[in-house]
């Protein structure tokens, strides 16, 4: 359906002009930057100066699909492109020129330009958004540095990660870009408490001897998925843990028994589950009026560590003289439960 309305269209192309086209995907390769692209107008030929983004070279080598080395690629061929001076961004223009040293200005210029927006983005502190810049930096952050083989899965992983919500842990990709994991990479991250993820990236000897000195964790994957569940993992185990609160029993005091020496003893029933000793809390009609610890539990005379419902036993509090009758005490105790985004 696609050759028959191409036909029907007459879409055509020169063949006959310096080549025109886009990238269609980047990376890092034992030969260097390679970047695919599909050529629009134009023939593109080995040996033709290539201008694309910032980024600008004399093509080495073009190569096909198949893997086969070509002269030159017409209108509405893909080719992989060898001899660029950096990775290009998906989705590009590139074009043919013929000067080299124009090539290199303008890519410089082009550079400069974006070095010069990347500053005037960058937020000023001023009186009114000091105390909120103050809090950001007291609030929890999971910093990261991603490499990867090809721009393709760095976009694809720096977009799955920016989609990771959550009120309580910030998630800051401090860099991200194609290529071999450096010391450079280690530098920065050691600088920025943060952690590298590599996917399908290689690592340097000499930045794996940087890390382990540094204390830069490097972690590499193979899986996408595998590399968004740890990270938010991670962004998860900055939280503190939640208390989760789980009542054992409750007793309902019945009589007060004054001692001739110390706090008075409470006569209870135990209305539900349990009286252990350890924790507990006093309420008086639904208000909690004491919270403290179980010192004594008596059954008759005997010291006992638990007493069950149905049962009658005496409670004495160290430091809790206040108790009336027809107040209820409950057990309870308190357990560390992992946060959740």
């Amino acid at each position: 359906m696609i050759l028959l309305q191409a036909e029907l269209l007459e879409l055509k192309a020169n063949p006959d002009r310096r080549a025109k086209g886009n990238v269609i995907e980047s990376g890092v390769e034992p030969g260097g930057p390679t970047a695919t692209v599909l050529v629009r107008k134009g023939t593109l030929r080995v040996s033709d100066i290539i201008l694309c983004g910032e980024f600008y070279g004399r093509v080495r080598a073009l190569i096909s699909e198949e893997g086969q080395r070509l002269k030159e690629a017409g209108p509405s061929v893909a080719v992989r492109v060898l001899g660029l001076n950096g990775v290009p961004d998906a989705g590009l223009e590139f074009s043919v020129v013929e000067d080299e040293k124009a090539a290199r200005e303008l890519a410089e210029q082009r550079a400069n330009i974006t070095k010069a927006q990347d500053l005037e983005n960058r937020s000023k502190v001023t009186l009114e958004n000091l105390f909120a810049s103050l809090a950001a930096a007291q609030s929890k952050a999971l910093k990261i540095v991603v490499k990867a083989d090809t721009q393709g899965s760095v976009e694809a992983i720096v977009e799955a990660l920016k989609k990771i919500e959550s009120d309580k842990v910030t998630l800051e990709i401090l860099h991200s870009d194609v290529g071999t994991i450096t010391e450079n990479d280690v530098a920065l991250a050691s600088a920025s408490d943060a952690v590298i993820l590599g996917f399908h990236a290689r690592l340097d000897s000499t930045a794996a001897e940087k890390a382990k000195h540094e204390g830069v964790q490097i972690k590499l994957y193979a899986i996408i998925y595998e590399l968004i569940d740890q990270v938010k993992e991670a962004m998860a185990g900055l939280l503190e843990p939640d208390v989760k609160e789980s009542v054992i029993g409750s007793a309902e005091v019945r009589q007060i028994f004054e001692l001739s020496k110390g706090v008075p003893v409470a006569g209870c029933m135990v209305a539900n589950g349990r009286i252990v000793k350890g924790k507990m809390r006093v309420r008086r009609r639904k208000d909690v009026i004491y919270e403290g610890i179980i010192q004594s539990l008596r059954r008759f005379q005997d010291e006992v560590n638990e007493v069950r419902a149905g049962m009658e036993c005496g409670i004495r509090v160290e430091g809790y003289s206040e108790f009336q009758v027809g107040d209820t005490i409950e057990c309870y105790t308190t357990e560390k439960v992992a946060a959740k985004l």
